[in-house]
Protein backbone atom coordinates (compact mmCIF):
# COMPACT_ATOMS: atom_id res chain seq x y z
CA UNK A 1 0.00 0.00 0.00
CA UNK A 2 1.42 3.38 -1.04
CA UNK A 3 0.65 6.61 0.82
CA UNK A 4 -0.66 9.74 -0.86
CA UNK A 5 2.68 11.40 -0.17
CA UNK A 6 4.50 8.59 -1.96
CA UNK A 7 2.15 8.98 -4.92
CA UNK A 8 2.79 12.72 -5.05
CA UNK A 9 6.54 12.15 -4.93
CA UNK A 10 6.36 9.79 -7.91
CA UNK A 11 3.71 11.65 -9.92
CA UNK A 12 4.47 13.91 -12.86
CA UNK A 13 4.26 17.68 -12.28
CA UNK A 14 1.14 17.71 -14.43
CA UNK A 15 -0.53 15.03 -12.28
CA UNK A 16 0.37 16.90 -9.09
CA UNK A 17 -1.05 20.15 -10.46
CA UNK A 18 -4.23 18.38 -11.52
CA UNK A 19 -4.63 16.77 -8.09
CA UNK A 20 -4.04 19.97 -6.12
CA UNK A 21 -6.09 22.03 -8.52
CA UNK A 22 -9.08 19.77 -7.91
CA UNK A 23 -9.09 20.49 -4.16
CA UNK A 24 -11.16 23.22 -2.55
CA UNK A 25 -9.51 25.93 -0.47
CA UNK A 26 -10.63 24.19 2.72
CA UNK A 27 -9.31 20.83 1.49
CA UNK A 28 -5.94 22.41 0.68
CA UNK A 29 -5.74 23.92 4.16
CA UNK A 30 -6.68 20.59 5.75
CA UNK A 31 -4.35 18.40 3.68
CA UNK A 32 -1.19 18.88 5.84
CA UNK A 33 -3.15 17.61 8.87
CA UNK A 34 -4.64 14.50 7.24
CA UNK A 35 -2.21 11.90 8.48
CA UNK A 36 -3.76 9.04 6.52
CA UNK A 37 -2.62 10.81 3.35
CA UNK A 38 1.00 11.22 4.46
CA UNK A 39 1.52 8.16 6.66
CA UNK A 40 3.74 5.21 5.91
CA UNK A 41 2.03 1.80 6.09
CA UNK A 42 3.53 0.89 9.49
CA UNK A 43 2.21 4.15 10.97
CA UNK A 44 -1.45 3.31 10.40
CA UNK A 45 -3.38 1.13 12.89
CA UNK A 46 -4.35 -2.35 11.68
CA UNK A 47 -8.01 -3.19 11.31
CA UNK A 48 -9.85 -5.34 13.82
CA UNK A 49 -10.88 -5.29 17.47
CA UNK A 50 -7.39 -5.35 18.93
CA UNK A 51 -6.51 -4.26 22.47
CA UNK A 52 -2.84 -3.34 21.98
CA UNK A 53 -1.08 -2.07 18.86
CA UNK A 54 2.71 -2.38 19.05
CA UNK A 55 4.78 -0.33 16.60
CA UNK A 56 8.29 -1.80 16.51
CA UNK A 57 10.82 0.21 14.57
CA UNK A 58 14.39 1.28 14.25
CA UNK A 59 15.64 4.65 15.40
CA UNK A 60 13.89 7.43 13.49
CA UNK A 61 11.38 5.08 11.84
CA UNK A 62 8.47 7.41 12.64
CA UNK A 63 7.14 5.65 15.74
CA UNK A 64 6.57 8.84 17.76
CA UNK A 65 4.64 10.48 14.96
CA UNK A 66 2.47 7.38 14.63
CA UNK A 67 1.72 7.41 18.36
CA UNK A 68 0.90 11.11 18.40
CA UNK A 69 -1.38 10.83 15.38
CA UNK A 70 -3.17 7.84 16.91
CA UNK A 71 -3.89 9.95 20.00
CA UNK A 72 -5.31 12.66 17.73
CA UNK A 73 -7.50 10.10 16.00
CA UNK A 74 -8.87 8.97 19.37
CA UNK A 75 -9.71 12.36 20.88
CA UNK A 76 -10.73 14.51 17.91
CA UNK A 77 -14.32 14.66 16.66
CA UNK A 78 -15.90 16.01 13.50
CA UNK A 79 -15.49 19.59 14.79
CA UNK A 80 -13.08 20.99 17.39
CA UNK A 81 -15.78 20.85 20.08
CA UNK A 82 -17.28 17.47 19.09
CA UNK A 83 -16.36 14.42 21.19
CA UNK A 84 -14.04 11.76 19.81
CA UNK A 85 -13.82 8.03 20.46
CA UNK A 86 -11.76 8.55 23.62
CA UNK A 87 -12.12 11.14 26.35
CA UNK A 88 -9.55 10.23 29.01
CA UNK A 89 -6.10 9.10 27.99
CA UNK A 90 -2.85 8.09 29.67
CA UNK A 91 0.53 9.06 28.25
CA UNK A 92 3.26 6.87 29.77
CA UNK A 93 6.99 7.21 29.18
CA UNK A 94 10.14 6.28 31.03
CA UNK A 95 10.11 9.64 32.86
CA UNK A 96 7.82 12.66 33.10
CA UNK A 97 10.44 14.74 31.27
CA UNK A 98 10.54 12.31 28.37
CA UNK A 99 6.76 12.30 28.05
CA UNK A 100 6.73 16.08 28.00
CA UNK A 101 9.73 16.64 25.73
CA UNK A 102 9.14 13.79 23.24
CA UNK A 103 5.50 12.72 23.29
CA UNK A 104 3.97 16.18 23.81
CA UNK A 105 6.40 18.95 22.81
CA UNK A 106 8.69 16.97 20.50
CA UNK A 107 9.00 17.63 16.77
CA UNK A 108 6.75 14.63 16.14
CA UNK A 109 4.76 15.01 19.35
CA UNK A 110 1.09 15.70 19.91
CA UNK A 111 1.26 19.51 19.79
CA UNK A 112 3.29 19.59 16.58
CA UNK A 113 0.86 17.18 14.90
CA UNK A 114 -2.32 18.97 15.91
CA UNK A 115 -4.04 21.59 13.69
CA UNK A 116 -4.40 25.01 15.36
CA UNK A 117 -8.13 24.75 16.04
CA UNK A 118 -7.76 21.34 17.71
CA UNK A 119 -4.46 21.80 19.51
CA UNK A 120 -4.67 20.89 23.22
CA UNK A 121 -3.42 23.13 26.03
CA UNK A 122 -0.65 21.94 28.33
CA UNK A 123 -1.46 22.33 32.03
CA UNK A 124 1.99 22.00 33.59
CA UNK A 125 0.76 22.05 37.20
CA UNK A 126 -1.61 19.13 36.63
CA UNK A 127 0.67 17.37 34.12
CA UNK A 128 -2.03 16.96 31.54
CA UNK A 129 -3.24 18.02 28.11
CA UNK A 130 -6.79 19.28 27.62
CA UNK A 131 -8.42 19.51 24.18
CA UNK A 132 -11.08 22.01 23.04
CA UNK A 133 -13.70 19.22 23.27
CA UNK A 134 -12.81 18.51 26.92
CA UNK A 135 -10.78 15.35 26.35
CA UNK A 136 -7.75 15.02 28.63
CA UNK A 137 -4.47 13.13 28.61
CA UNK A 138 -2.59 12.62 31.89
CA UNK A 139 1.17 12.16 32.00
CA UNK A 140 2.80 9.28 33.90
CA UNK A 141 6.33 8.03 34.52
CA UNK A 142 7.06 4.31 34.28
CA UNK A 143 9.45 4.85 37.19
CA UNK A 144 6.36 5.36 39.38
CA UNK A 145 3.93 2.53 38.59
CA UNK A 146 1.84 3.29 41.68
CA UNK A 147 0.83 6.65 40.18
CA UNK A 148 -1.35 4.65 37.78
CA UNK A 149 -3.27 3.15 40.69
CA UNK A 150 -6.59 5.02 40.91
CA UNK A 151 -7.03 6.85 37.59
CA UNK A 152 -8.99 5.23 34.78
CA UNK A 153 -8.82 5.67 31.03
CA UNK A 154 -10.32 4.65 27.71
CA UNK A 155 -7.04 4.91 25.71
CA UNK A 156 -3.30 5.01 26.36
CA UNK A 157 0.00 5.62 24.58
CA UNK A 158 3.14 3.97 25.99
CA UNK A 159 6.43 5.14 24.48
CA UNK A 160 9.77 3.26 24.46
CA UNK A 161 8.39 0.58 26.77
CA UNK A 162 11.34 -1.73 26.11
CA UNK A 163 13.70 0.55 28.06
CA UNK A 164 11.45 1.17 31.10
CA UNK A 165 13.29 0.15 34.27
CA UNK A 166 10.07 -1.00 35.98
CA UNK A 167 8.32 -2.04 32.80
CA UNK A 168 6.33 -5.02 34.05
CA UNK A 169 4.96 -3.18 37.09
CA UNK A 170 4.07 -0.06 35.11
CA UNK A 171 2.44 -2.07 32.33
CA UNK A 172 0.36 -4.08 34.79
CA UNK A 173 -0.88 -0.94 36.53
CA UNK A 174 -1.78 0.59 33.17
CA UNK A 175 -3.86 -2.47 32.26
CA UNK A 176 -5.92 -2.15 35.45
CA UNK A 177 -6.49 1.55 34.69
CA UNK A 178 -7.58 1.00 31.08
CA UNK A 179 -11.22 0.27 31.85
CA UNK A 180 -13.45 3.03 30.47
CA UNK A 181 -15.61 2.93 27.37
CA UNK A 182 -16.84 0.01 25.28
CA UNK A 183 -13.41 -1.03 23.99
CA UNK A 184 -10.34 0.68 25.52
CA UNK A 185 -7.19 0.46 23.40
CA UNK A 186 -3.51 1.30 23.72
CA UNK A 187 -0.58 1.86 21.40
CA UNK A 188 3.04 0.99 22.23
CA UNK A 189 5.84 2.70 20.29
CA UNK A 190 9.27 1.24 20.95
CA UNK A 191 12.60 0.18 19.58
CA UNK A 192 12.74 -3.53 20.44
CA UNK A 193 14.79 -5.02 23.24
CA UNK A 194 14.89 -8.52 24.63
CA UNK A 195 12.70 -7.85 27.67
CA UNK A 196 10.03 -10.13 29.05
CA UNK A 197 7.19 -7.61 29.17
CA UNK A 198 7.51 -6.75 25.47
CA UNK A 199 7.62 -10.40 24.47
CA UNK A 200 4.57 -11.11 26.62
CA UNK A 201 2.64 -8.26 24.98
CA UNK A 202 3.58 -9.49 21.51
CA UNK A 203 2.47 -13.02 22.37
CA UNK A 204 -0.95 -11.83 23.57
CA UNK A 205 -3.69 -12.78 21.05
CA UNK A 206 -5.26 -9.31 21.42
CA UNK A 207 -2.05 -7.59 20.22
CA UNK A 208 -1.39 -6.46 16.65
CA UNK A 209 2.02 -5.46 15.31
CA UNK A 210 3.44 -3.16 12.68
CA UNK A 211 7.15 -2.92 12.02
CA UNK A 212 9.60 -0.81 10.05
CA UNK A 213 13.35 -0.20 9.86
CA UNK A 214 14.94 3.21 10.08
CA UNK A 215 15.26 3.24 6.28
CA UNK A 216 11.48 3.29 5.87
CA UNK A 217 11.44 6.91 7.05
CA UNK A 218 14.56 8.04 5.19
CA UNK A 219 12.75 10.89 3.43
CA UNK A 220 12.44 12.66 6.81
CA UNK A 221 15.92 11.88 8.15
CA UNK A 222 19.22 13.66 7.60
CA UNK A 223 21.28 11.94 4.92
CA UNK A 224 24.40 12.36 7.08
CA UNK A 225 22.68 10.53 9.95
CA UNK A 226 21.77 7.59 7.72
CA UNK A 227 25.26 7.45 6.23
CA UNK A 228 26.87 7.47 9.67
CA UNK A 229 24.71 4.81 11.28
CA UNK A 230 24.87 2.59 8.21
CA UNK A 231 28.65 2.71 8.11
CA UNK A 232 28.96 2.06 11.82
CA UNK A 233 26.20 -0.45 12.56
CA UNK A 234 25.03 -2.09 9.31
CA UNK A 235 25.55 -5.84 9.43
CA UNK A 236 25.88 -5.97 13.22
CA UNK A 237 23.57 -7.46 15.77
CA UNK A 238 23.00 -4.12 17.47
CA UNK A 239 22.27 -2.64 14.04
CA UNK A 240 19.56 -5.22 13.47
CA UNK A 241 17.95 -4.10 16.73
CA UNK A 242 18.43 -0.34 16.58
CA UNK A 243 18.15 0.20 12.81
CA UNK A 244 16.11 -2.74 11.51
CA UNK A 245 13.83 -2.81 14.56
CA UNK A 246 14.21 -6.58 14.97
CA UNK A 247 13.51 -8.12 18.38
CA UNK A 248 16.67 -10.06 19.19
CA UNK A 249 16.04 -12.72 21.77
CA UNK A 250 18.55 -14.39 24.07
CA UNK A 251 17.74 -17.68 25.75
CA UNK A 252 18.11 -17.97 29.49
CA UNK A 253 21.51 -19.55 30.08
CA UNK A 254 22.59 -18.90 26.47
CA UNK A 255 26.22 -19.69 25.68
CA UNK A 256 26.55 -16.33 23.87
CA UNK A 257 25.15 -12.87 24.56
CA UNK A 258 24.57 -9.85 22.35
CA UNK A 259 27.04 -7.84 24.40
CA UNK A 260 29.70 -10.53 24.06
CA UNK A 261 29.23 -10.81 20.32
CA UNK A 262 29.37 -7.04 19.82
CA UNK A 263 32.57 -6.95 21.88
CA UNK A 264 34.05 -9.42 19.39
CA UNK A 265 33.22 -7.24 16.37
CA UNK A 266 36.01 -6.12 14.02
CA UNK A 267 35.89 -4.19 10.75
CA UNK A 268 38.49 -6.27 8.89
CA UNK A 269 40.46 -9.45 9.45
CA UNK A 270 44.28 -9.54 9.47
CA UNK A 271 46.38 -11.76 7.22
CA UNK A 272 45.23 -15.28 7.98
CA UNK A 273 47.26 -18.47 8.08
CA UNK A 274 44.37 -20.87 7.49
CA UNK A 275 40.80 -20.58 6.16
CA UNK A 276 38.15 -23.29 6.11
CA UNK A 277 34.58 -23.52 4.92
CA UNK A 278 32.32 -25.60 7.15
CA UNK A 279 29.07 -27.15 5.96
CA UNK A 280 26.16 -28.51 7.97
CA UNK A 281 24.11 -30.17 5.20
CA UNK A 282 20.32 -30.05 5.16
CA UNK A 283 18.60 -33.43 5.34
CA UNK A 284 16.07 -32.48 2.65
CA UNK A 285 15.59 -29.90 -0.10
CA UNK A 286 12.71 -27.56 -0.84
CA UNK A 287 11.33 -24.29 0.52
CA UNK A 288 10.24 -25.87 3.83
CA UNK A 289 13.54 -27.66 4.42
CA UNK A 290 16.17 -26.78 7.00
CA UNK A 291 18.96 -24.47 5.98
CA UNK A 292 22.28 -25.80 4.83
CA UNK A 293 24.70 -23.97 7.08
CA UNK A 294 27.81 -22.70 5.27
CA UNK A 295 30.24 -20.66 7.37
CA UNK A 296 33.69 -19.34 6.43
CA UNK A 297 36.26 -18.93 9.22
CA UNK A 298 39.93 -18.02 9.10
CA UNK A 299 42.58 -18.09 11.80
CA UNK A 300 46.00 -16.77 12.74
CA UNK A 301 47.76 -19.91 13.99
CA UNK A 302 51.34 -18.87 14.57
CA UNK A 303 53.17 -19.75 17.76
CA UNK A 304 51.55 -20.95 20.97
CA UNK A 305 47.99 -22.24 20.38
CA UNK A 306 46.89 -20.15 23.37
CA UNK A 307 47.55 -17.07 21.21
CA UNK A 308 45.71 -18.24 18.09
CA UNK A 309 42.84 -16.05 16.93
CA UNK A 310 39.92 -16.94 14.66
CA UNK A 311 37.82 -14.62 12.44
CA UNK A 312 34.32 -15.48 11.21
CA UNK A 313 34.38 -14.09 7.68
CA UNK A 314 31.08 -14.96 6.01
CA UNK A 315 27.76 -16.70 6.44
CA UNK A 316 26.98 -18.23 3.04
CA UNK A 317 24.08 -20.37 4.27
CA UNK A 318 21.44 -21.41 1.72
CA UNK A 319 17.90 -22.73 2.21
CA UNK A 320 15.76 -24.96 0.05
CA UNK A 321 18.80 -25.94 -2.00
CA UNK A 322 19.35 -29.32 -3.59
CA UNK A 323 22.55 -31.18 -2.64
CA UNK A 324 24.27 -29.98 -5.82
CA UNK A 325 23.16 -26.38 -5.11
CA UNK A 326 24.55 -26.25 -1.57
CA UNK A 327 27.72 -28.00 -2.73
CA UNK A 328 28.25 -25.32 -5.38
CA UNK A 329 27.56 -22.59 -2.81
CA UNK A 330 30.15 -24.07 -0.44
CA UNK A 331 32.75 -24.46 -3.18
CA UNK A 332 32.09 -20.89 -4.33
CA UNK A 333 32.72 -19.67 -0.78
CA UNK A 334 36.02 -21.55 -0.78
CA UNK A 335 37.03 -19.81 -3.98
CA UNK A 336 36.00 -16.33 -2.73
CA UNK A 337 38.11 -16.62 0.39
CA UNK A 338 40.94 -18.84 -0.81
CA UNK A 339 40.04 -21.51 1.73
CA UNK A 340 42.35 -24.49 2.03
CA UNK A 341 39.79 -27.06 3.15
CA UNK A 342 36.10 -27.85 3.33
CA UNK A 343 34.79 -29.63 6.42
CA UNK A 344 31.30 -31.05 6.83
CA UNK A 345 29.19 -33.01 9.26
CA UNK A 346 28.34 -36.42 7.80
CA UNK A 347 26.23 -37.94 10.58
CA UNK A 348 23.10 -37.89 8.44
CA UNK A 349 24.46 -37.74 4.90
CA UNK A 350 27.29 -40.22 5.32
CA UNK A 351 29.44 -40.74 2.25
CA UNK A 352 26.83 -38.94 0.14
CA UNK A 353 28.06 -35.54 1.34
CA UNK A 354 31.58 -36.12 0.06
CA UNK A 355 30.27 -37.76 -3.10
CA UNK A 356 28.14 -34.72 -3.98
CA UNK A 357 31.06 -32.38 -3.46
CA UNK A 358 33.44 -34.48 -5.55
CA UNK A 359 30.97 -34.68 -8.41
CA UNK A 360 31.51 -30.94 -8.82
CA UNK A 361 35.17 -30.72 -7.74
CA UNK A 362 36.91 -34.12 -7.58
CA UNK A 363 40.03 -32.62 -6.01
CA UNK A 364 38.41 -30.55 -3.24
CA UNK A 365 40.31 -30.92 0.06
CA UNK A 366 37.62 -32.39 2.29
CA UNK A 367 37.37 -33.57 5.89
CA UNK A 368 34.36 -35.47 7.18
CA UNK A 369 33.35 -34.81 10.79
CA UNK A 370 31.03 -36.88 12.95
CA UNK A 371 29.19 -35.56 15.99
CA UNK A 372 29.46 -37.66 19.12
CA UNK A 373 27.68 -35.29 21.49
CA UNK A 374 24.55 -33.13 21.62
CA UNK A 375 24.51 -29.72 19.94
CA UNK A 376 24.73 -27.79 23.20
CA UNK A 377 27.67 -29.80 24.48
CA UNK A 378 29.44 -29.49 21.12
CA UNK A 379 28.99 -25.73 21.21
CA UNK A 380 30.27 -25.29 24.77
CA UNK A 381 34.04 -25.47 24.03
CA UNK A 382 33.53 -23.09 21.09
CA UNK A 383 31.73 -20.65 23.39
CA UNK A 384 34.75 -20.88 25.69
CA UNK A 385 36.94 -19.59 22.86
CA UNK A 386 34.70 -16.52 22.65
CA UNK A 387 34.90 -15.98 26.40
CA UNK A 388 38.69 -15.98 26.10
CA UNK A 389 38.50 -13.31 23.38
CA UNK A 390 39.94 -15.65 20.76
CA UNK A 391 37.19 -15.33 18.12
CA UNK A 392 36.24 -12.21 16.20
CA UNK A 393 33.24 -11.46 13.94
CA UNK A 394 33.06 -9.41 10.79
CA UNK A 395 29.75 -7.75 9.91
CA UNK A 396 26.87 -9.41 8.10
CA UNK A 397 26.49 -12.38 10.45
CA UNK A 398 23.19 -11.39 12.07
CA UNK A 399 21.23 -14.59 11.53
CA UNK A 400 24.14 -16.73 12.71
CA UNK A 401 24.40 -14.55 15.81
CA UNK A 402 20.68 -14.97 16.48
CA UNK A 403 21.19 -18.74 16.61
CA UNK A 404 24.20 -18.34 18.88
CA UNK A 405 22.13 -16.38 21.42
CA UNK A 406 19.49 -19.13 21.42
CA UNK A 407 21.89 -21.98 22.19
CA UNK A 408 22.26 -23.34 25.73
CA UNK A 409 24.13 -26.34 27.07
CA UNK A 410 20.78 -28.14 27.20
CA UNK A 411 20.12 -27.46 23.52
CA UNK A 412 18.78 -24.96 21.00
CA UNK A 413 15.77 -22.87 22.08
CA UNK A 414 15.13 -21.11 18.78
CA UNK A 415 12.99 -22.07 15.82
CA UNK A 416 14.06 -24.83 13.46
CA UNK A 417 17.55 -26.24 13.47
CA UNK A 418 20.69 -24.20 14.26
CA UNK A 419 22.42 -25.14 11.01
CA UNK A 420 24.46 -21.93 10.81
CA UNK A 421 25.71 -22.40 14.35
CA UNK A 422 26.50 -26.07 13.73
CA UNK A 423 28.65 -25.08 10.77
CA UNK A 424 30.42 -22.46 12.90
CA UNK A 425 31.16 -25.08 15.57
CA UNK A 426 32.66 -27.41 12.97
CA UNK A 427 34.77 -24.63 11.47
CA UNK A 428 36.24 -23.58 14.82
CA UNK A 429 36.78 -27.22 15.75
CA UNK A 430 38.81 -27.72 12.57
CA UNK A 431 40.80 -24.49 12.93
CA UNK A 432 41.29 -24.11 16.67
CA UNK A 433 40.26 -27.02 18.83
CA UNK A 434 41.49 -30.07 16.96
CA UNK A 435 44.94 -28.61 16.09
CA UNK A 436 45.36 -27.33 19.65
CA UNK A 437 44.62 -30.83 20.89
CA UNK A 438 47.49 -32.19 18.85
CA UNK A 439 49.74 -29.75 20.73
CA UNK A 440 48.38 -31.11 24.02
CA UNK A 441 46.63 -27.84 24.73
CA UNK A 442 43.99 -28.12 27.51
CA UNK A 443 41.45 -26.16 25.45
CA UNK A 444 40.87 -29.23 23.24
CA UNK A 445 37.68 -31.14 23.95
CA UNK A 446 36.11 -33.83 21.83
CA UNK A 447 33.02 -32.87 19.85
Amino acid sequence: MRSGAAWLACATPEAVDEFLGGLSDNALLALPWIFEFWALPHQLPPEGAWKSWVILGGRGAGKTRAGAEWVRAQVEGATPEAPGRAHRLALVGETIDQVREVMIFGESGILACSPPDRRPDWEAGRKRLIWPNGATAQVFSAHEPESLRGPQFDAAWADELAKWKRAEEAWDMLQFALRLGPHPQQVVTTTPRNVGVLKAILNNPSTVLTHAPTEANRAYLAASFLEEVRSRYAGTRIGRQELDGVLLEEAEGALWSTAGIEAARVAVAPDLDRIVVAVDPAVSAGKASDECGIIVVGAVTRGDPANWRAYVLEDATVQGASPSDWARAALAAMQRHGAERLVAEVNQGGDLVEAVLRQIDPLVPFTALRAGRGKGLRAEPVAALYEQGRVRHLRGLGRLEDQMCAMTVQGFTGKGSPDRLDALVWALHALMLEPAGRFGHPQMRSL
